[in-house]
């Protein structure tokens, strides 16, 4: 079948929710794209690293209301869900993550998508061809596929990992030391361990559940006090009442810093600190504020952690639920294109044209890297849903 692709007008790189939010508005627009485009991912299906996320961390519903979805018709969650209201949670219509996957695949059947290509992308060459560059992906099995169009759709390869972990000197069990994204709560066995979950966001929250439902006794340490909000950013961002002064500042580096402001680094839910109050009260968990490791050993079968104010934990496993970091110039995949098309960069953000373009060529971003452009939203549905709109018009 990846023969047939050997050629292609746009090649979308990515199968998440950002890239079905794309070809949803593309189809929308021109029905006849349907087979202009090929979709990579190298586990061959719609939405599955989304899928494997939601069920390792056990999360019960989304944090975006109901009206933040793939389809561009902003109700049709709400319709899809109409046989099915106790799948939407307070406040805001929260859909369940069951209903949010079942809407996801009616979505893709509605739209008679062709199958998702199985295939790593290990590099994207640009090519010179007449007046447009072309772009060869080399695939992990030794093919290529050759693209007049790119959609870059894959969130941050980047993991974030402290210094701390990087200056652990005595040999550990790989698995006492992970990062959130190695976690599968699943298979995990946690009676009578304890184990320290390093970051302040809501994977830190559904974690502590997790770990405590199945016997553990968990510390959640943050290096600053705890926030509490409904969503990532103030719903001031998903239109005009922000994002006005946002795209009227001509400063790059003063964008990247509103972005910052806006998000603020990880907060949690409050039905999620309510969890863990109740917790608390439980002597299930602990919570250790204002605090940041240091160094941590590996001593006999156990953790010893120690932290910056003088605290010390022991433990069984360390968590680091950290999240990705930002920056264009650290994705391998891009290299290539950064090199034939330097273009200026804020702090780790690209500087695309309003289109989502990339300078010179017909290479689109989507996520939290096309940041500069979108907005404090852009890794988020709302974002993608901005994002599709730009790039679709421009397609």
């Amino acid at each position: 079948m990846l023969a047939e692709a050997s050629n292609t007008d746009i090649a979308i790189i990515g199968a998440g929710p950002h890239a079905l939010t794309l070809i949803a508005y593309l189809l929308q627009k021109r029905k006849k794209l349907r087979h202009g485009f090929a979709v990579f991912d190298p586990s061959g299906m719609w939405l599955q690293q989304w899928q494997q996320q939601f069920a390792a961390f056990e999360i019960p519903h989304l944090r975006s209301p109901a009206v933040h979805h793939p389809d561009p018709n902003p109700y049709a969650l709400r319709k899809f869900a109409a046989c099915r209201p106790q799948e939407l949670f307070a406040p805001y219509d929260l859909p369940g993550t069951q209903l949010f996957q079942d809407f996801c695949t009616n979505l893709i059947r509605c739209l008679d998508l062709p199958p998702v290509f199985k295939a790593k992308v290990l590099r994207i060459e640009p090519l010179q061809h007449r007046l447009r560059p072309r772009f060869r992906l080399w695939l992990a099995d030794d093919r290529t596929v050759v693209a007049r169009r790119v959609v870059f759709a894959k969130g941050s390869s980047q993991i974030y990992i402290p210094e701390w972990m990087s200056q652990i000197q005595s040999p550990y069990p790989p698995e006492r030391l992970c990062h959130s994204q190695q976690v599968d709560l699943r298979k995990l066995n946690l009676a009578g361990e304890r184990i320290l979950i390093i970051g302040g966001g809501l994977t830190s929250g559904h974690l502590a559940v997790g770990a405590i439902a199945r016997g553990a006794r968990v510390v959640l340490m943050a290096r600053r006090n705890l926030q509490e909000k409904l969503f990532d950013a103030e719903p001031g961002w998903l239109g005009p009442k922000y994002l006005k002064d946002f795209w009227a500042e001509p400063d790059w580096e003063k964008r990247w810093y509103l972005i910052q402001q806006a998000r603020n680094g990880g907060s949690l839910t409050p039905a999620m600190m309510l969890q863990l109050r109740r917790l608390m009260r439980c002597d299930r968990l602990q919570i250790q504020e204002q605090c940041q490791v240091v160094k941590a050993v590996w001593q006999g079968n156990s953790w010893f952690v120690h932290c910056h104010n003088g605290k010390e934990n022991e433990c069984d496993r360390i968590w680091v639920a950290t999240g990705t970091k930002l920056d264009v110039s650290a994705e391998p995949l891009l290299s290539d294109i950064l090199n034939t098309f330097p273009l200026p960069i804020a702090r780790g953000l690209p500087v695309l044209d309003p289109c989502l373009r990339w300078s010179g060529c017909e290479f689109y971003m989507m996520g939290g890297l096309a940041g500069l452009q979108v907005g404090p939203v852009a890794r988020n549905l709302s974002g993608a849903r901005m994002a599709s709109e730009r790039i679709a018009s421009a397609l």
